[in-house]
Protein backbone atom coordinates (compact mmCIF):
# COMPACT_ATOMS: atom_id res chain seq x y z
CA UNK A 1 0.00 0.00 0.00
CA UNK A 2 1.30 3.48 -1.22
CA UNK A 3 2.62 5.69 1.61
CA UNK A 4 -0.14 8.98 2.49
CA UNK A 5 1.48 11.95 0.08
CA UNK A 6 1.44 15.34 2.74
CA UNK A 7 3.08 18.78 1.48
CA UNK A 8 4.92 20.67 4.03
CA UNK A 9 5.22 24.38 3.58
CA UNK A 10 8.55 24.17 4.54
CA UNK A 11 11.10 27.48 5.72
CA UNK A 12 13.94 25.32 6.20
CA UNK A 13 13.86 26.66 10.44
CA UNK A 14 13.74 24.22 13.07
CA UNK A 15 10.24 23.74 13.72
CA UNK A 16 9.22 22.83 10.18
CA UNK A 17 12.91 20.96 9.87
CA UNK A 18 11.07 18.38 12.85
CA UNK A 19 8.13 18.41 11.48
CA UNK A 20 9.33 17.34 8.73
CA UNK A 21 10.82 14.43 10.51
CA UNK A 22 7.84 13.40 12.30
CA UNK A 23 5.94 13.43 9.56
CA UNK A 24 8.30 10.52 7.68
CA UNK A 25 8.42 8.81 11.01
CA UNK A 26 4.24 8.66 11.13
CA UNK A 27 4.43 7.33 7.57
CA UNK A 28 3.92 9.41 5.34
CA UNK A 29 5.41 11.01 2.14
CA UNK A 30 6.66 14.50 2.46
CA UNK A 31 7.04 16.28 -0.14
CA UNK A 32 8.59 19.98 1.01
CA UNK A 33 7.29 22.97 -0.57
CA UNK A 34 9.40 25.74 -0.29
CA UNK A 35 7.98 29.71 -1.15
CA UNK A 36 10.23 32.63 -2.38
CA UNK A 37 8.24 35.64 -1.61
CA UNK A 38 11.16 37.82 -1.75
CA UNK A 39 13.02 36.80 1.56
CA UNK A 40 16.55 37.15 1.57
CA UNK A 41 17.27 33.18 1.91
CA UNK A 42 19.49 30.73 0.13
CA UNK A 43 16.69 28.59 -1.24
CA UNK A 44 19.28 25.90 -2.95
CA UNK A 45 20.91 25.11 0.84
CA UNK A 46 17.34 25.22 2.13
CA UNK A 47 16.52 22.72 -0.50
CA UNK A 48 19.11 20.23 0.11
CA UNK A 49 18.57 20.19 4.16
CA UNK A 50 15.29 18.84 3.14
CA UNK A 51 16.57 16.44 1.08
CA UNK A 52 18.98 15.43 3.95
CA UNK A 53 15.65 15.29 6.66
CA UNK A 54 14.24 12.76 3.95
CA UNK A 55 11.76 14.70 1.77
CA UNK A 56 10.95 12.95 -1.35
CA UNK A 57 10.71 15.97 -3.71
CA UNK A 58 11.24 19.61 -3.02
CA UNK A 59 9.32 22.43 -4.36
CA UNK A 60 11.40 25.59 -4.31
CA UNK A 61 8.64 27.80 -6.45
CA UNK A 62 9.40 31.43 -6.94
CA UNK A 63 6.11 33.30 -6.07
CA UNK A 64 7.41 37.21 -6.22
CA UNK A 65 5.50 38.37 -9.34
CA UNK A 66 2.34 37.12 -8.19
CA UNK A 67 3.10 38.34 -4.78
CA UNK A 68 3.88 42.09 -6.07
CA UNK A 69 1.02 42.41 -8.64
CA UNK A 70 -1.51 40.28 -7.33
CA UNK A 71 -1.50 41.00 -3.64
CA UNK A 72 0.94 44.01 -2.74
CA UNK A 73 -0.29 46.54 -5.49
CA UNK A 74 -4.37 45.66 -4.99
CA UNK A 75 -4.05 46.00 -1.15
CA UNK A 76 -2.20 49.49 -1.42
CA UNK A 77 -4.55 50.28 -4.15
CA UNK A 78 -7.37 49.03 -1.65
CA UNK A 79 -5.38 51.62 1.28
CA UNK A 80 -5.53 48.70 3.59
CA UNK A 81 -3.77 49.88 6.61
CA UNK A 82 -4.77 47.40 9.64
CA UNK A 83 -6.03 49.22 12.91
CA UNK A 84 -4.81 52.47 11.31
CA UNK A 85 -0.83 51.90 11.17
CA UNK A 86 0.32 47.72 9.36
CA UNK A 87 0.34 47.70 6.45
CA UNK A 88 -0.06 43.54 6.04
CA UNK A 89 3.10 42.49 5.02
CA UNK A 90 3.03 39.29 6.15
CA UNK A 91 -0.76 38.95 5.75
CA UNK A 92 -0.61 39.18 2.33
CA UNK A 93 2.68 36.42 2.16
CA UNK A 94 0.40 33.76 3.53
CA UNK A 95 -2.39 33.61 1.19
CA UNK A 96 -0.15 33.49 -2.05
CA UNK A 97 1.82 31.01 -0.10
CA UNK A 98 -0.75 28.92 0.45
CA UNK A 99 -2.03 29.08 -2.80
CA UNK A 100 1.41 27.47 -4.22
CA UNK A 101 1.25 24.96 -1.81
CA UNK A 102 -2.62 23.70 -3.41
CA UNK A 103 -1.09 23.94 -6.77
CA UNK A 104 1.63 21.60 -5.70
CA UNK A 105 -0.29 19.32 -3.99
CA UNK A 106 -2.87 19.04 -6.12
CA UNK A 107 -0.12 18.40 -9.36
CA UNK A 108 1.26 16.11 -6.89
CA UNK A 109 -2.10 14.16 -6.23
CA UNK A 110 -1.33 14.96 -2.22
CA UNK A 111 -3.37 13.77 0.34
CA UNK A 112 -3.05 16.58 2.90
CA UNK A 113 -0.90 19.58 3.21
CA UNK A 114 0.71 20.74 6.44
CA UNK A 115 2.01 23.82 7.69
CA UNK A 116 4.12 24.51 10.94
CA UNK A 117 2.17 27.60 12.32
CA UNK A 118 1.32 27.94 15.85
CA UNK A 119 -2.02 27.57 17.70
CA UNK A 120 -1.59 31.25 18.92
CA UNK A 121 -0.73 33.19 16.09
CA UNK A 122 -2.66 34.54 13.09
CA UNK A 123 -1.10 32.45 10.33
CA UNK A 124 -2.50 29.24 11.22
CA UNK A 125 -5.99 30.81 10.37
CA UNK A 126 -4.91 32.39 7.32
CA UNK A 127 -3.24 29.14 5.69
CA UNK A 128 -6.02 26.93 7.00
CA UNK A 129 -8.65 29.67 5.30
CA UNK A 130 -7.22 29.65 2.44
CA UNK A 131 -6.53 25.82 2.14
CA UNK A 132 -10.35 25.34 2.86
CA UNK A 133 -10.96 28.16 0.03
CA UNK A 134 -8.68 26.22 -2.51
CA UNK A 135 -9.20 23.07 -2.03
CA UNK A 136 -11.68 21.70 0.76
CA UNK A 137 -11.28 18.16 0.33
CA UNK A 138 -7.51 18.28 1.63
CA UNK A 139 -6.80 17.37 4.95
CA UNK A 140 -4.80 19.66 6.68
CA UNK A 141 -2.19 19.06 9.35
CA UNK A 142 -1.49 20.82 12.20
CA UNK A 143 1.37 19.90 14.29
CA UNK A 144 1.18 22.45 17.07
CA UNK A 145 -2.57 21.97 17.60
CA UNK A 146 -2.28 18.32 18.05
CA UNK A 147 -2.21 16.89 21.80
CA UNK A 148 0.28 14.67 21.07
CA UNK A 149 3.05 16.62 19.54
CA UNK A 150 2.24 19.56 22.09
CA UNK A 151 3.03 17.03 24.61
CA UNK A 152 6.13 15.94 23.12
CA UNK A 153 7.94 19.55 22.02
CA UNK A 154 6.84 21.58 24.72
CA UNK A 155 9.39 24.59 24.30
CA UNK A 156 12.79 24.89 21.59
CA UNK A 157 15.24 23.02 23.87
CA UNK A 158 12.95 19.67 23.09
CA UNK A 159 12.78 20.53 19.32
CA UNK A 160 16.94 21.14 19.17
CA UNK A 161 17.15 17.43 21.26
CA UNK A 162 15.19 15.93 18.49
CA UNK A 163 16.77 17.47 15.90
CA UNK A 164 20.43 16.40 17.43
CA UNK A 165 18.64 12.77 17.59
CA UNK A 166 17.68 12.03 14.32
CA UNK A 167 20.67 14.19 12.59
CA UNK A 168 18.29 17.00 11.42
CA UNK A 169 20.27 19.82 9.41
CA UNK A 170 19.18 22.75 11.24
CA UNK A 171 21.00 26.28 11.36
CA UNK A 172 19.76 27.44 14.53
CA UNK A 173 21.07 26.33 17.81
CA UNK A 174 20.06 29.24 20.43
CA UNK A 175 17.29 31.17 20.73
CA UNK A 176 16.69 34.73 19.47
CA UNK A 177 15.90 37.82 21.65
CA UNK A 178 12.75 38.08 19.06
CA UNK A 179 11.42 35.98 15.88
CA UNK A 180 11.42 37.49 13.22
CA UNK A 181 9.62 37.02 9.39
CA UNK A 182 10.34 38.57 5.78
CA UNK A 183 9.02 38.73 2.21
CA UNK A 184 9.26 41.50 -0.40
CA UNK A 185 6.63 43.86 1.64
CA UNK A 186 8.32 43.73 4.92
CA UNK A 187 9.99 42.07 7.90
CA UNK A 188 8.40 41.73 10.74
CA UNK A 189 9.44 41.07 14.63
CA UNK A 190 7.57 39.61 17.07
CA UNK A 191 8.10 37.60 20.37
CA UNK A 192 10.85 37.16 22.90
CA UNK A 193 12.00 40.81 24.54
CA UNK A 194 9.41 42.53 22.35
CA UNK A 195 6.49 40.53 24.25
CA UNK A 196 7.05 43.98 26.76
CA UNK A 197 5.58 46.40 24.84
CA UNK A 198 7.50 49.05 27.28
CA UNK A 199 10.87 47.40 26.19
CA UNK A 200 11.98 49.14 22.83
CA UNK A 201 13.46 47.47 20.19
CA UNK A 202 17.44 46.48 19.68
CA UNK A 203 19.09 49.02 17.47
CA UNK A 204 20.83 46.33 15.55
CA UNK A 205 17.61 44.67 14.80
CA UNK A 206 16.56 45.93 11.63
CA UNK A 207 17.55 44.82 8.90
CA UNK A 208 15.67 46.67 5.62
CA UNK A 209 15.91 50.07 7.54
CA UNK A 210 18.18 52.81 8.76
CA UNK A 211 17.97 54.51 11.83
CA UNK A 212 17.76 57.74 11.20
CA UNK A 213 21.13 59.17 12.80
CA UNK A 214 22.62 56.83 9.82
CA UNK A 215 20.20 58.01 7.21
CA UNK A 216 21.89 60.26 4.25
CA UNK A 217 22.59 63.82 5.00
CA UNK A 218 20.95 64.70 0.69
CA UNK A 219 17.24 63.40 -0.21
CA UNK A 220 16.41 61.56 -2.92
CA UNK A 221 13.98 62.54 -5.78
CA UNK A 222 11.87 59.54 -7.10
CA UNK A 223 8.82 59.97 -9.60
CA UNK A 224 6.31 57.17 -9.23
CA UNK A 225 4.05 56.68 -12.49
CA UNK A 226 0.62 54.62 -11.82
CA UNK A 227 -2.16 53.22 -14.59
CA UNK A 228 -4.83 52.64 -12.65
CA UNK A 229 -4.01 52.64 -9.08
CA UNK A 230 -1.02 50.42 -10.21
CA UNK A 231 2.52 51.51 -10.01
CA UNK A 232 3.84 50.87 -13.60
CA UNK A 233 7.14 52.51 -13.49
CA UNK A 234 9.37 54.38 -11.05
CA UNK A 235 12.39 57.21 -11.59
CA UNK A 236 15.16 58.60 -9.85
CA UNK A 237 17.00 60.57 -12.37
CA UNK A 238 20.56 61.27 -9.83
CA UNK A 239 20.39 57.81 -9.39
CA UNK A 240 20.20 56.63 -13.01
CA UNK A 241 16.91 54.39 -12.63
CA UNK A 242 14.28 53.95 -14.20
CA UNK A 243 12.23 50.72 -13.98
CA UNK A 244 8.97 49.24 -15.04
CA UNK A 245 9.14 45.79 -13.96
CA UNK A 246 7.26 45.59 -10.96
CA UNK A 247 9.09 43.31 -9.04
CA UNK A 248 12.25 45.82 -9.55
CA UNK A 249 10.52 48.94 -9.00
CA UNK A 250 9.03 47.53 -5.50
CA UNK A 251 12.77 46.02 -4.87
CA UNK A 252 14.23 49.82 -5.56
CA UNK A 253 11.61 51.32 -3.31
CA UNK A 254 12.13 49.15 -0.72
CA UNK A 255 15.70 49.95 -1.24
CA UNK A 256 15.96 53.47 -1.19
CA UNK A 257 12.86 53.87 1.15
CA UNK A 258 15.28 51.95 3.93
CA UNK A 259 18.02 53.82 3.21
CA UNK A 260 16.57 56.79 4.41
CA UNK A 261 14.68 55.26 6.90
CA UNK A 262 11.59 55.20 5.61
CA UNK A 263 8.88 52.61 7.17
CA UNK A 264 9.61 51.63 10.53
CA UNK A 265 6.36 51.38 12.89
CA UNK A 266 6.32 49.91 16.58
CA UNK A 267 2.47 48.68 17.58
CA UNK A 268 0.55 46.35 19.56
CA UNK A 269 -2.11 45.04 17.56
CA UNK A 270 -5.29 42.77 18.08
CA UNK A 271 -4.96 39.36 16.57
CA UNK A 272 -8.07 37.67 15.22
CA UNK A 273 -8.06 34.68 17.67
CA UNK A 274 -8.02 37.78 20.23
CA UNK A 275 -4.92 38.07 21.81
CA UNK A 276 -2.97 41.14 21.41
CA UNK A 277 0.24 40.88 20.07
CA UNK A 278 2.82 43.37 19.99
CA UNK A 279 5.17 43.58 16.25
CA UNK A 280 7.27 45.89 14.65
CA UNK A 281 7.38 45.96 11.43
CA UNK A 282 9.99 47.66 8.26
CA UNK A 283 7.96 48.23 5.22
CA UNK A 284 10.07 51.12 3.17
CA UNK A 285 8.34 50.21 -0.33
CA UNK A 286 4.84 49.60 0.21
CA UNK A 287 4.75 53.02 3.01
CA UNK A 288 6.14 55.06 -0.35
CA UNK A 289 3.58 53.63 -2.45
CA UNK A 290 0.83 54.11 0.25
CA UNK A 291 2.05 57.96 0.07
CA UNK A 292 2.30 58.43 -3.65
CA UNK A 293 -1.03 57.27 -4.59
CA UNK A 294 -2.92 58.40 -1.87
CA UNK A 295 -1.64 61.80 -2.79
CA UNK A 296 -2.55 60.97 -6.68
CA UNK A 297 -6.16 59.87 -5.43
CA UNK A 298 -6.22 64.05 -3.96
CA UNK A 299 -6.06 65.12 -7.33
CA UNK A 300 -7.85 62.04 -9.62
CA UNK A 301 -10.58 60.19 -7.90
CA UNK A 302 -14.24 61.59 -7.36
CA UNK A 303 -15.00 62.98 -3.94
CA UNK A 304 -17.94 60.33 -3.20
CA UNK A 305 -15.97 57.52 -4.67
CA UNK A 306 -12.75 58.57 -2.44
CA UNK A 307 -15.33 58.97 0.66
CA UNK A 308 -17.16 55.53 0.07
CA UNK A 309 -14.09 53.58 -0.69
CA UNK A 310 -12.17 54.92 2.60
CA UNK A 311 -15.45 53.61 4.47
CA UNK A 312 -14.84 49.98 3.36
CA UNK A 313 -11.03 50.38 3.49
CA UNK A 314 -10.42 49.05 6.74
CA UNK A 315 -13.04 46.15 6.60
CA UNK A 316 -10.69 45.43 3.53
CA UNK A 317 -7.74 45.21 5.34
CA UNK A 318 -9.70 43.03 8.25
CA UNK A 319 -10.62 40.57 5.32
CA UNK A 320 -6.33 40.29 4.46
CA UNK A 321 -5.46 40.32 8.55
CA UNK A 322 -7.83 37.63 9.36
CA UNK A 323 -7.05 35.39 6.26
CA UNK A 324 -10.04 35.95 4.26
CA UNK A 325 -8.35 36.73 0.61
CA UNK A 326 -10.35 33.96 -0.91
CA UNK A 327 -13.88 34.03 -0.35
CA UNK A 328 -17.03 35.80 -1.33
CA UNK A 329 -16.88 39.33 0.88
CA UNK A 330 -12.96 39.87 -0.34
CA UNK A 331 -14.52 39.13 -4.42
CA UNK A 332 -17.20 41.60 -3.87
CA UNK A 333 -14.86 44.11 -2.26
CA UNK A 334 -12.27 44.07 -4.88
CA UNK A 335 -15.21 44.79 -7.43
CA UNK A 336 -15.68 47.78 -5.94
CA UNK A 337 -12.34 48.46 -5.56
CA UNK A 338 -11.20 47.46 -8.67
CA UNK A 339 -14.21 49.62 -10.72
CA UNK A 340 -12.91 53.02 -8.25
CA UNK A 341 -9.39 52.74 -9.71
CA UNK A 342 -10.36 52.70 -12.80
CA UNK A 343 -8.41 56.34 -14.17
CA UNK A 344 -6.63 57.02 -11.29
CA UNK A 345 -3.54 57.58 -13.30
CA UNK A 346 -0.51 59.73 -13.64
CA UNK A 347 2.49 60.53 -11.65
CA UNK A 348 3.47 61.42 -8.14
CA UNK A 349 6.96 63.56 -7.46
CA UNK A 350 8.30 62.43 -3.85
CA UNK A 351 11.46 63.35 -1.97
CA UNK A 352 12.69 60.79 0.70
CA UNK A 353 14.75 62.37 3.33
CA UNK A 354 14.99 61.34 7.28
CA UNK A 355 12.32 58.80 7.20
CA UNK A 356 10.01 61.54 5.47
CA UNK A 357 7.99 61.04 2.46
CA UNK A 358 7.25 64.38 1.38
CA UNK A 359 4.98 64.75 -1.85
CA UNK A 360 6.43 67.73 -3.91
CA UNK A 361 4.41 67.63 -7.46
CA UNK A 362 1.46 64.99 -8.85
CA UNK A 363 -0.09 65.42 -12.23
CA UNK A 364 -2.74 63.11 -13.98
CA UNK A 365 -4.28 62.95 -17.17
CA UNK A 366 -7.61 62.27 -15.42
CA UNK A 367 -7.60 64.90 -13.42
CA UNK A 368 -10.15 66.63 -11.82
CA UNK A 369 -8.84 69.71 -10.87
CA UNK A 370 -9.56 72.48 -12.65
CA UNK A 371 -7.33 75.41 -11.76
CA UNK A 372 -9.44 78.20 -12.91
CA UNK A 373 -12.16 76.95 -10.81
CA UNK A 374 -10.52 76.44 -7.81
CA UNK A 375 -8.80 80.17 -8.47
CA UNK A 376 -9.15 82.92 -5.96
CA UNK A 377 -8.31 85.40 -8.63
CA UNK A 378 -9.95 83.77 -11.34
CA UNK A 379 -13.74 83.41 -11.58
CA UNK A 380 -13.64 80.14 -13.78
CA UNK A 381 -17.35 80.00 -14.29
CA UNK A 382 -18.37 79.73 -10.19
CA UNK A 383 -20.93 82.31 -9.32
CA UNK A 384 -19.92 83.47 -5.49
CA UNK A 385 -23.31 84.52 -5.43
CA UNK A 386 -24.85 81.01 -5.54
CA UNK A 387 -23.18 80.19 -2.21
CA UNK A 388 -25.28 82.57 -0.12
CA UNK A 389 -28.51 80.17 -1.00
CA UNK A 390 -25.99 76.69 -0.34
CA UNK A 391 -24.86 78.27 3.20
CA UNK A 392 -29.16 79.13 3.90
CA UNK A 393 -29.89 75.65 2.96
CA UNK A 394 -27.31 73.83 5.00
CA UNK A 395 -27.90 76.62 8.08
CA UNK A 396 -31.72 75.28 8.58
CA UNK A 397 -31.42 72.12 10.50
CA UNK A 398 -28.04 74.05 12.98
CA UNK A 399 -31.01 76.40 12.88
CA UNK A 400 -34.17 74.13 14.16
CA UNK A 401 -31.50 72.23 16.61
CA UNK A 402 -30.98 75.19 18.39
CA UNK A 403 -34.71 76.39 18.42
CA UNK A 404 -35.11 73.09 20.25
CA UNK A 405 -32.69 73.08 22.45
CA UNK A 406 -34.24 76.28 23.74
CA UNK A 407 -37.39 75.03 23.58
CA UNK A 408 -36.70 72.26 26.04
CA UNK A 409 -34.41 74.11 27.93
CA UNK A 410 -31.33 71.75 27.38
CA UNK A 411 -29.39 75.00 26.45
Amino acid sequence: MSKKKVVLAYSGGLDTACILKDLLMRGYDVIAYIANVGQQEDFDEIADRARATGASKVFVVDLTPDFVTEFIFPAIAGNAVYENRYLLGTSLARPVIARGQVEVALAEDAHAVAHGATGKGNDQVRFELAFAALAPRLEVIAPWKEPDFLQRFQGRTDLLAFAKQHGIPVEATAEKPYSSDENLMHRSYEAGMLEDPASPPLDDMFKLTRSLEETPDVWTDVTVHFEDAVPVRVEAPSEGVDLTDPVSLFSYLNDIGGMHGIGRIDMVENRFVGIKSRGVYETPGGTILHAALRDLEGIAMDREVLRLRDMLSPRFAEIIYNGFWFSPEMDFIRAAFQQSERLISGRVDLRLFKGNIICRGRESTSSLYDQELSSMDVAGGYDQEDARGFIRINALRLKAHKLILRKTGEE
